[in-house]
């Protein structure tokens, strides 16, 4: 576990602070993220059917990813609020074949501090669209893997899971 005093976003005495950026010079920054939306098989057959009550699912999970990654700092209490450059939001179902969708978020800006929270936040927000849009079907629906996939720019760099 780390020591508290390597977390920039709390101050000597153990108080949660916003972590001041405003001595650092702006770049280009962009963030990845992801998050699986599983599905029973048979559920998933429907949805891939369109067999939907609420009808299309995928559009409003998109343009709800989209939303939640431009409102971050209103759900994230430390973080920035941030002027984003692009978002974009894919859904597909997985390679694998597994009954699953695999959510992409992307987000890019430049400025001085990083957008994987908002990357992170928009395909999680994405996937909770997707979970909503179909609960009626099944409950058993489960959302897993919330993660960043990649990110560059700033004092870290290039930076990419394994």
């Amino acid at each position: 576990m780390s020591d508290s005093a390597s977390l920039s976003h709390l101050a000597d005495d153990g108080s949660p602070r916003m972590v001041d950026v405003g001595g650092k010079n702006p770049t280009a920054r962009m963030a990845q993220a992801e998050a699986i939306v599983r599905y029973p098989i048979d559920t998933f057959k429907r949805v891939l059917a369109g067999d939907l009550p609420k009808g299309g699912i995928i559009e409003p999970a998109r343009i709800a990813g989209i939303m939640a990654a431009k409102r971050t700092s209103e759900l994230i209490p430390m973080c920035h609020g941030l002027l984003v450059d692009q978002v974009e939001v894919s859904i597909a179902p997985l390679e694998s074949g597994e009954p699953a969708f695999q959510v992409l978020c992307s987000a890019s800006l430049t400025g001085k501090t990083g957008v994987e929270m908002e990357a992170m936040t928009g395909a999680a927000v994405a996937a909770l669209t997707l979970y909503d849009m179909t609960k009626g079907l099944d409950k058993g629906i489960v959302i897993e893997k919330v993660r960043l996939l990649r990110k560059s720019g700033g004092k870290s760099g290039e930076w990419q899971a394994q």
